[in-house]
């Protein structure tokens, strides 16, 4: 029997994905290494280009990565009654990890056949695998946080069915102080709270991170019952003011034709800190706000292919960055507030039709999800 699709799960899907390849598209616009995206130093090469990357990457897109993870703990948690532990990491990893493994043996050596990779550095990323993403994927970060809240969900999943809602108000009050950390470290100190060089587990080390929005999930689904038009209001004011000030901090910070560390551009992009957290608490209600029976089939069928769209979106982003591009990002062949969301619109829609020809193939789920 088919499982009942929640509509407004489907469009945060396609949305987030979109968002994911907006925020990679933004970054061909200040990164300052030859692979068009950010790495540990930037460079913002116009005012348009500090304006419009704060605009998308830092207003509109940010809560991408939260969204995927408030929608896996809203599906998720609790567990179905009777499941086991075990049950549960077998039917969740089998579906993401066979994927993962096979988009990082493809960016491992898939980018020797057009020479942006040497022999070494693939036997290099090939040996790391069992460590952490290749070098040309750097989007698989978010697999590890994902892996580690399907670990966790089994654990707190008997809390939450028994917590009142206090309960779990209190643990999100403690998350809400959590998401200081990254500003008091970078601004007071960086040894926080009982953290030092021989201690990395703050004293909030246990209510913080994507643990957070696990619990804020579960919140959302069992103890707000706000009517649409609440919601409507409060999850409006919430996205536009965590999402300016998001996109506020990277242009106060971005001065065009200096470089900068990129951690101090991109001081308060962290999906953990409280205007992230709250633009993507905002944006959640916003989608629950959706009141259709049935979603378009297109977006049903797109939200269907999401993971693998995910997984090998890099792939199509970097030439369609570069052919609009052209190596001058201060230049683009379109103006910058166009060349970005056609960058990230191109790679969504070659990415739904390459998923798409995939999912023909007898065994895709084991390469695409």
């Amino acid at each position: 029997m088919q499982k009942e699709r929640i509509v407004f799960i489907d469009y945060i899907r396609v949305v987030a994905c979109f968002l994911v390849m907006l925020v990679h598209a933004s970054e061909n616009f200040y990164g300052a290494d030859s692979s068009g995206l950010a790495g540990n130093v930037s460079m913002l090469a116009t005012e348009a280009n500090r304006f419009w990357v704060a605009f998308y990457d830092g207003g509109i897109a940010r809560t991408c990565v939260p969204l995927f993870m408030v929608v896996s703990a809203f599906l998720l948690v609790p567990l179905r009654p009777g499941q086991s532990m075990g049950a549960f990491y077998r039917h969740r990893f089998l579906r993401i990890l066979p994927p993962m493994l096979a988009f990082m043996l493809i960016y491992t050596f898939l980018p020797l056949a057009w020479g942006s990779m040497t022999w070494e550095q693939s036997m290099h990323d090939l040996r790391m695998i069992p460590l952490n993403f290749p070098s040309m994927a750097g989007h698989l970060w978010f697999m590890y946080p994902l892996i580690s809240l399907y670990l966790i969900i089994p654990v707190v999943s008997p809390w939450l069915e028994r917590a009142s809602e206090k309960d779990e108000r209190l643990f999100l009050c403690f998350f809400a102080l959590s998401t200081l950390i990254p500003w008091l470290q970078r601004l007071v100190t960086p040894d926080l709270w009982g953290a030092c060089f021989w201690n990395r587990y703050d004293m909030l080390w246990y209510c913080s991170g994507y643990l957070g929005y696990l619990v804020l999930a579960h919140y959302i689904h069992v103890h707000i019952h706000w009517s649409r038009s609440t919601r409507l209001r409060v999850g409006t004011l919430c996205f536009l003011v965590g999402a300016a000030f998001t996109a506020w901090s990277f242009w106060w910070r971005g001065v065009p034709g200096q470089l900068i560390e990129t951690p101090l551009l991109e001081w308060s992009w962290e999906f953990c800190t409280p205007n992230v957290v709250l633009a993507t608490f905002g944006a959640f209600l916003l989608f629950t706000t959706i009141q259709q029976q049935k979603a378009p089939s297109w977006l049903t069928a797109t939200s269907k292919l999401t993971f693998g769209m995910y997984l090998m979106h890099l792939l199509f982003l970097a030439p369609i960055s570069n052919a609009l591009i052209a190596g001058d990002p201060a230049h683009p062949l379109l103006p910058v507030w166009v060349a970005i969301p056609v960058i990230a619109l191109l790679t969504f829609i070659c990415c739904a039709l390459t998923t798409k020809l995939l999912s023909f193939i007898p065994g895709s789920k084991w390469i695409i999800g």
